[in-house]
């Protein structure tokens, strides 16, 4: 029973700061300029320290191969993240990455299975607006060490992910049902405060 409270405490802890947002709307005091920023980025912005966990919860409890869909989000990340650094302005991000975690988090508590091709290309599709959020936070000369860090964390993150979702099959499914509607509930918030 020790264990089960600490991993639904640890999956809980991600999604705990319901009211923050990760990407607020004056960047200029939200500026990545190095590899330690970059990589602790995705530890600081509860909105994706919570995507990232439930993209590898979700990927160990129904995706083979399980490392499809976060290698998906991290190349797409890399890809929002140069584009918006190039200059593309994209549109809706904020509202992406709250219906990024409204998503994912269903899908997560409800253990819902897709084919891996669709996983990956539904993960994927979110992942372009994380990474276009961070694109314009990246600024300087440590731009490129900022975006090598945040890549690597947010790796690591879906990583962290993949343990919880191979604890909660092999221990209890509550536990991935109880993360995915805590992520899926922070995520309706995020769309809710957007909408006011």
């Amino acid at each position: 029973m020790k264990n089960k409270a600490k991993l639904l405490l640890a999956g809980l802890a991600a999604t705990a700061p319901l009211a923050a947002f990760a990407h607020p709307g004056a960047l200029a005091d939200h500026v990545h300029t190095g590899f330690a920023s970059g990589l602790l980025h995705p530890l600081t912005g509860p909105d994706h320290l919570a995507a990232m966990l439930a993209v590898g919860m979700w990927s160990a409890l129904v995706l083979r191969p399980r490392w499809a869909a976060p290698l998906a989000f991290v190349a797409l990340l890399l890809a929002g993240a140069l584009a918006a650094q190039a200059g593309l302005a994209v549109p809706g991000v904020e509202p992406m990455i709250a219906a990024s975690l409204l998503v994912i988090g269903l899908l997560t508590a409800a253990r819902a299975r897709l084919p891996v091709w669709g996983g990956a290309l539904l993960v994927g599709a979110f992942a372009f607006f994380h990474g276009a959020a961070h694109g314009s936070e990246l600024a300087g000369p440590g731009a490129a060490a900022a975006l090598l860090g945040m890549v690597i964390g947010t790796a690591v993150l879906h990583l962290v992910g993949m343990g919880l979702g191979e604890a909660a099959l092999r221990r209890a499914r509550w536990i991935s049902a109880v993360a995915g509607a805590a992520v899926a509930a922070l995520g309706s918030m995020l769309l809710l405060r957007m909408a006011m």
